[in-house]
């Protein structure tokens, strides 16, 4: 490792130590990222001039009161095949106006197997005339492609690429949907599933999972146990898991489309939900030991939290050490932490992923 990531990646051990100390957790586990070329997700803004345009992102001044414009010719912290394509992708658009008129962002979405998805967004309407370049351009650069103007979409072939994640000896298939959320730096991903699986032993009994995405972890983890019942809202979401569960031949794995108060409340017998009732989902049967929650950076409600403290085992990741540490505060009265994790997912920023398995006590 250079000096400049191992002092940044130092400096978020110790902050995550000092933080959680008074808990008294076990060694904290790190699993650094790559230095360079870890993101398989970039975002750009297109900064046009009089005779020109590229790639730009913000920085803001030192008052804090501008935003300065960065012009971007390499990306070095997004995947290779990203940089590859950048330049060739912009020399193309600049060559046909239809293509570069009122362009706003490009957006790429890549894959470790090579697949790539360009997005470009504009702020005029999509033309007839730009579909057919695109799609010709699409061809020509052997990317998937997708347009998005004010209220409208065009897919030239698919809105989606599949990544594929090795955890341990097992490969899985991901369907990536174009502006839904994926873990952006694959390689620490593995870690993470890795972590996850390693955490528990092979269970005859079931696992809930709460904010489950795309089935990230779903997948993996649900060959450690007899049943999984899995729960999302974003119906994008929820496809895509339900996608990847047939594509892994995986067939112990039930989605319900719902968030995880409302999964508190059905288990409670406190409401009864119709869409349990249509994908033949019966809760109760379900004989759960085992609880796996990736929730948002605002952390888990408070009804929430009572119903995992009825839990043998928790998994928690969490993309905010904060609200981890808040959590922590509630559940750790049931519960006490057998493994402690931290997953540097986003390299050079103040930002962390960490893990803890809790054990009821």
């Amino acid at each position: 490792m250079t000096s400049s990531y191992q002092q940044q990646l130092d400096a978020k051990i110790e902050r995550i130590q000092t933080q959680f100390a008074e808990y008294n957790p076990p060694a904290l586990e790190v699993f650094a990222s790559p230095e360079k070329h870890y993101r398989m997700r970039a975002e750009f803004r297109i900064w046009h001039t009089e005779d020109d345009m590229f790639y730009a992102m913000f920085e803001r001044s030192e008052d804090g009161q501008h935003k300065n414009v960065i012009r971007i010719d390499e990306f070095e912290i997004a995947d290779q095949s990203i940089n590859t394509l950048m330049p060739i992708l912009l020399e193309e658009l600049k060559s046909h106006d239809i293509l570069s008129n009122r362009l706003f962002e490009v957006h790429f979405l890549s894959t470790l197997k090579g697949e790539m998805l360009v997005s470009l967004i504009y702020r005029a309407p999509l033309s007839e005339e730009w579909e057919v370049l695109a799609t010709q351009l699409s061809q020509k650069l052997n990317v998937k492609m997708v347009g998005r103007s004010r209220g409208k979409k065009i897919v030239l072939s698919d809105e989606y690429v599949v990544e594929e994640l090795k955890v341990f000896d097992r490969t899985f298939q991901y369907k990536q949907i174009e502006s839904s959320f994926t873990q952006p730096n694959a390689i620490v991903c593995q870690k993470m599933l890795e972590w996850a699986c390693s955490s528990i032993e092979k269970s005859e009994k079931d696992m809930l999972e709460l904010y489950c995405g795309n089935g990230n972890f779903t997948l993996p983890l649900s060959l450690k146990f007899n049943r999984v019942l899995a729960t999302e809202l974003a119906k994008s979401s929820v496809y895509a898991a339900q996608w990847n569960i047939e594509q892994n031949q995986i067939d112990n794995i039930q989605v319900a489309r719902l968030s995880a108060e409302d999964f508190t409340e059905a288990y409670t017998a406190q409401r009864e939900f119709r869409r349990l009732q249509e994908a033949n989902i019966d809760i109760q049967s379900y004989d759960f030991e085992t609880v796996f929650v990736d929730p948002p950076r605002a952390g888990i409600d408070d009804e929430t939290l009572k119903l995992l403290q009825g839990f043998e085992r928790i998994i928690y990741i969490s993309c905010n050490p904060d609200t981890l540490y808040d959590n922590l505060q509630v559940l750790l009265k049931t519960h006490r932490i057998v493994k402690f994790a931290m997953f540097d997912q986003f390299p050079y920023t103040h930002h962390v992923e960490s893990g803890v398995v809790l054990e009821r006590i």
